[in-house]
Formats: C-alpha cells, structure tokens, sequence
C-alpha cells in the first residue's frame, strides 16, 4: 500500500474514533408499498425511514470498508431525501465533499420469480451504490432519474450503501469552476446528498420501459386523437408472449399479443378518439386517467401504470405567436428552485405544496427552473394548471467545451432522458436546451443545438424547443437559434450594467425587444428571466429595497404588455435561494451567499412586490 493511500485509510479512522458514541441501532423494517407521486409503474416500494449518513473528508471510505461493514460508529441518523450540507455556507461546502448513505432493510415479500431494481430520483452529483458489499454501479448527475439491478438483494436484512461525491468540474454539467477574475461560476448551491427519493422496484419477467400518451388536436372544437405509445421490456433471456390491457378516460383500449424477444423491447401502440375533449389549459387543467395492465403469456398480470394526462395542442404561428389550443397566450409567472434554509435541495412534499400554493396566489400561469423538477412537483402543475419551462442544467458552459463529443452527448442524454420521464405531463410547454450558454455559440455548442433541436423534434412533436439566452444588445443576430421554436431572454435593464453598460438603462429594454422579434419574427419570444434583488424599505431609486423592486417588475411588464409578440414573462425568482460565497446580485446590501430576488423569502414573509406582481398577472389572464 502506498504510503499516502495508508495515511489517508489512517485519518479515516481517527476521524470515527471521535464522533460521537454509535447511535442506537434502529429498527429494521421492509419499505412500504407507496409512492410520493401518483403516477408511475406498480411494484415500487419507498426507502424512506431510518437512514445513516457519514462524512468522508479524507476519501477513504471505500478503502475503510464502509461498503461492507456492521458498525454505525461515525454514522449519523437521517432521513432520506437528505441534503448533508444544508446550512452550511462555507466555500468548502459549495466546492462539494463526499459523504456516504446507508440504509438497512428488509426485502418485501414477492411472488417466486421476482426480480429487484433501485431507483434513485436524485443524487448530487456522483452516485456509487454497494447492496450487501457488492457494487451494483454508479451514477453522474443529479436531477434525473437512474435505476440498478439490485442482483446481490437477499431474503432478510439488505444493507444499501452509496457513496456520494458532490465535487464538480468545469466539464461536468452543471459545471462548476473558478472564474478569471475571482469566485465561482455557479447559478445555484451545490447540495451533497440523496435530494429525491429512493424506491425498490419489483419487476417479473416483463418491465414497462415508457409509455406515452400523445395528444392530437386540430382545432379547439375538434375531435381529438390519443395515440398511446408503451414500450415493454422482456427481463428474462427467452422469448415471451406479452399484451396489454387498459383503459383511457374510462374507456377501453385495444392492444394484440406480441412477441418479445428475450433480453430486448417491444412496442405496444393504440389510438383512442376523443370526440368532445375537456382540454387541459391554464384556468381549466382538464386531467385523462391512462391505466395499463401488461399480462403475460398466460394471461396474468404482471405489472401495471397509470398517469394522468392531458389533451392540448402547442404550435407557434407565422407572427411568433404561440397557440394553446388554438388561442394565444400571454403566460405571467415565476420561477422557483429546489431550496430551502432547513433542507437544503431535499425539499419535503409540504415544501413543495407550499411552492405551488404561492404559484397559485400569484396568480402565476408558468415557472420554470434551471434543472428538471421532480415528478411530484410536475403532476402539482399538471393539477394547479401551470405551464412549465423544462430545462435541462447546461449552465453557463462555453462554446469550445462543446467540441467535445462526450460533453455534447452527456447533454443530449440528459434531454432525452428529460422528455422520456416527463413525456405525459401537459404543464410542460417548453424542452429547453441550456440557460446563458456563450452569447455568440461557436462550432461546438452551434452542433449541440442542432443535435438538441433534432433529438426533441423526432421524440415529442407535440411541443416546442428553446434555449434561455443573455439579453444583450451587444450580441448581433445569431442564426442558430433560427432552428428553435423558442428563444428566452433573460432580461436584467436597469439592473446588471451588462457588457459596456450596454442594460445599465431600463429604458432600452423596448428597443432590444423590437429588434429581436425583427431579428425573429417567426421564433416565440419569452422572457424567462426578470427581476431584482430586495431585503429592506427604502428609496423607490435604491437598488436592493422593497421599492427598488417593486418598480422595477411593474415598469418591465409594462414594457411586456406593449409588445404582443412577448409570450410570457417569468419573474426570477419566486422564493430567494442560495447561491454561491460571495454572491452580491448587484445589491449594495446584500446578504451573501442569498439571492434575493424572491417575492418571498425565507421566512415566508411576501415582499411588496408580490402583490404587485400579483395584480398584474391576475388582470392580464393566461390568454390574449
């Protein structure tokens, strides 16, 4: 053993002889049959309940034989979605750190022949799983959903153990690195730890791999025709006859049998008409219930799924307009991220609620985030009939790191793995491609587009493709956004100077928006960005009171209201969040790392400008 390696195992092991005594060993159980969201395949069972978490500092555990070992000295108890950062805003906190999670279960019970898989909602950003001291395999990214053969899973106690490294580099995505100038390159906190759930999933023989639902819808007072589109996977290695059977909105639809080959797919495809549809729209959220059941050869259920879906149409017309359902609309909303002061990125489902519930009061009609949302946190939009701006985090990365194939196709995985899990939810209205890439996209990430263009495209039709852009009148027309059927600005007038303090003056805002419907006229324009920071009273003309940003929302969607060509306008943000040490966001009075540019903040406390917000988006309706 090398020497370094020695010191390192050494370190790790003085570090557990001065935690506190072990905790007392806690109860062992089998997960319960239940889900946080309604929607998904049967047979998952939730991991939540007592969880240990440990720090590893010196990066030995592996070594220490924390995969494998009994002992809870060191370990602390927790409960899992779990941020182990939350709270601490030091820089070596942001940077990222390793810690370890590990849970002990009991396997449920299952019928002769069932198979086992883990799914994990999220984890940040490195995942490596052990099930009874054998890996099963690893992870990169959170956000997005990932799935193991738990092939090492037993009758009796299972202990689950995954080691998870939140350090990120300037190629990984999002990244994270050092600027030129000083601080970081970063838009939200760096959260170590399991932020989503964690289920056990019992799968026999036969899986669903996806199902979609896809609307067809010519006009408003038309019929409308369901297409709905599931993949089954055959688990075993011979070959398997398969069906399904369902319904959709009550009625029934008709599938054949079909040979599945063994260790491969096979699609399953039906349409339903739909003659008077309930359309789902903001104000009027109409929801279709999809139940499925996939029988094998001899006719027994194996598995089933359910989702609640929607009937709507999305098209951009020739004046850039966009039509739901064949009317035009005119989105308000705010943006919001997975934060909070006691939880860190691990938000609860209360949490979440509550999210929405302001969504609601506001009046908002939109939000959007950096990153895909939770399952959870889309099906409260598809119930509260809030439209949302998907976004997958390529954040701020530059044109050249795009030269690299592994780079463009970690991206254009995480899309598709984006519109494959959120395919049936209704409230997404965009897949967007990034936020505030390089103004002027160079050969790398002009290929990225074209490649993410093409890959929404072929897989969902049914609704629009865009990326989130820098607002600045600096940057002349660029013609790869000429592939996309959506363009948001970010815009910041009369907040960030800007390149030569060419947005210092709010009031070229109207001049930069002309230009770029001139520059676009059949792109969709949004605003996907606006707003500014507030943490105190005073003059209407100082940046960072309650003032300041009540102002400044009402001049900007004044300015919106004038121009019909803008489709929404998203407030960033809803609630204030945690950034990155050392962050200002242009307030002379700041309370770093807290963007506050929230019309809420953490106390709950609704800023003036809230109800301002609110005033608006309530008389200016979702539709024109």
């Amino acid at each position: 053993m090398r020497s370094s390696a020695r010191v390192s195992v050494a370190l790790f092991a003085l570090l557990a002889t001065v935690v506190a005594a072990s905790p007392a060993a806690a109860a062992i159980t089998a997960p319960q049959a239940r889900t946080v969201g309604r929607d998904g395949p049967s047979g998952r069972y939730l991991l939540d309940g007592d969880w240990y978490e440990r720090v590893d500092p010196p990066g030995g555990g592996q070594r220490a034989g924390l995969p494998s070992s009994d002992s809870t000295a060191g370990w602390r108890p927790v409960a899992v979605p779990f941020a182990a950062n939350a709270g601490d805003f030091s820089v070596s906190s942001y940077v990222g750190s390793i810690h370890w999670y590990r849970r002990d279960f009991e396997r449920p019970r299952g019928p002769r022949g069932t198979g086992w898989l883990l799914r994990f909602e999220s984890v940040n950003h490195r995942a490596e799983v052990w099930l009874n001291g054998r890996r099963l395999g690893s992870h990169v990214g959170a956000y997005l959903p990932f799935e193991l053969a738990a092939r090492s899973i037993k009758r009796g106690v299972n202990r689950l153990v995954v080691r998870v490294d939140s350090r990120r580099g300037p190629d990984d995505i999002p990244p994270l690195s050092e600027r030129e100038t000083g601080g970081f390159e970063g838009g939200w906190w760096n959260y170590n730890g399991i932020l989503r759930e964690v289920y056990l999933r019992a799968v026999k023989r036969l899986d669903f791999d996806h199902v979609f639902a896809r609307p067809r819808l010519r006009c408003r007072g038309c019929p409308a025709t369901v297409t709905i589109d599931a993949t089954v996977r055959n688990l075993a290695r011979g070959a398997q006859r398969a069906r399904l059977d369902g319904s959709f909105g009550g009625r029934r639809l008709r599938f054949h049998f079909r040979r599945v080959a063994g260790r491969r797919s096979t699609s399953f495809t039906t349409r339903i008409r739909i003659g008077r549809p309930l359309l789902w729209e903001p104000g009027h959220p109409s929801l279709y219930p999809l139940r499925l059941s996939l029988l094998d050869g001899r006719g027994r259920t194996v598995q089933r799924y359910r989702i609640h879906t929607g009937i709507r149409s999305v098209r951009v017309n020739r004046l850039g307009r966009i039509e739901l359902n064949g009317r035009e609309v005119s989105l308000r909303g705010a943006a919001i991220h997975e934060d909070s002061l006691d939880r860190g990125a691990a938000l609860s489902t209360t949490q979440m609620d509550e999210t929405f519930r302001n969504l609601r009061d506001l009046g908002a009609t939109i939000t959007r985030a950096h990153y895909p949302l939770s399952p959870y946190e889309l099906e409260l939009a598809d119930r509260y009939g809030i439209m949302v701006w998907s976004e997958i985090p390529v954040y701020r990365m530059k044109s050249t790191l795009f030269n690299q194939v592994s780079i463009r196709a970690r991206a254009l995985r995480m899309l598709r793995q984006m519109v494959t899990r959120d395919f049936n939810h209704p409230s997404v209205l965009v897949w967007s491609l990034g936020n505030e890439n390089a103004s002027r996209p160079k050969r790398g990430l002009q290929r990225y587009i074209r490649a993410g263009a093409r890959t929404v495209k072929r897989m969902d039709p049914t609704r629009l493709v865009g990326i989130a852009i820098s607002g600045y009148p600096t940057v002349e027309k660029q013609r790869i956004y000429l592939r996309l059927d959506v363009i948001g600005i970010n815009d910041y007038f009369g907040w960030y100077p800007g390149p030569g303090g060419s947005i210092a003056d709010p009031h070229g805002l109207g001049g930069y928006l002309n230009r770029m419907h001139s520059d676009f006229p059949h792109q969709a324009l949004m605003i996907t960005e606006f707003g500014a920071e507030a943490n105190r009273h005073g003059p209407v003309t100082e940046k960072g009171t309650y003032e300041f940003q009540s102002d400044f929302l009402a001049y900007h969607l004044g300015v919106f209201a004038s121009r019909p060509f803008i489709n929404a306008a998203i407030v960033w943000t809803l609630h204030d969040f945690r950034v990155k040490p050392g962050w200002t966001g242009g307030d002379p009075l700041p309370h770093p790392p807290v963007n506050e540019k929230g019309l809420i903040d953490d106390t709950g406390f609704r800023k003036p400008a809230f109800d301002v917000v609110r005033k608006v988006f309530v008389r200016t309706g979702p539709f024109r």
